[in-house]
């Protein structure tokens, strides 16, 4: 893996049976990637936008097991391909030594009219180095 985010399951998280409503599991795929973008990148979202974005293109998720209310998840994120203007991840929610789901996302760079465009240099750079030295 690449990155990791811890996530608490919160109660704005869960559904009436205490468990995690499953769309809210991508709301904490995205909270990863902004993460990742802020503390591994430093490429915030707050600086990218309104001049870039890296909206998901695609995403398939495969929940293996529910959460409840209290546990903490950790977010695993690998890289798994960088392109000219995408990117391939997957996420990996575990709660120690259970997983919760996966999720495998696109997300591409774009400029600010949403048009597809080649990661920044330095961006690059950084995502390659991190390709170079898992942990």
């Amino acid at each position: 893996m690449h990155f990791t985010l811890r996530q608490k399951v919160l109660f704005k998280h869960c559904d009436p049976a205490g468990i995690v409503f499953f769309p809210r599991y991508a709301e904490m795929v995205n909270d990863a990637v902004e993460a990742l973008f802020d503390e591994a990148l430093d490429w915030p979202f707050q600086v990218m936008h309104p001049d870039a974005g890296v909206p998901t293109a695609a995403i398939a998720m495969q929940f293996t097991a529910p959460s409840r209310h209290g546990e903490m998840l950790d977010l695993n994120i690998t890289i798994q391909r960088i392109g000219r203007s995408s990117l391939t991840l997957q996420t990996v929610a575990v709660c120690g030594a259970e997983t919760r789901f996966t999720a495998d996302q696109t997300i591409v760079c774009i400029d600010g009219a949403g048009r597809p465009h080649p990661w920044p240099q330095r961006v690059r750079d950084r995502i390659e180095k991190l390709l170079e030295t898992a942990t």
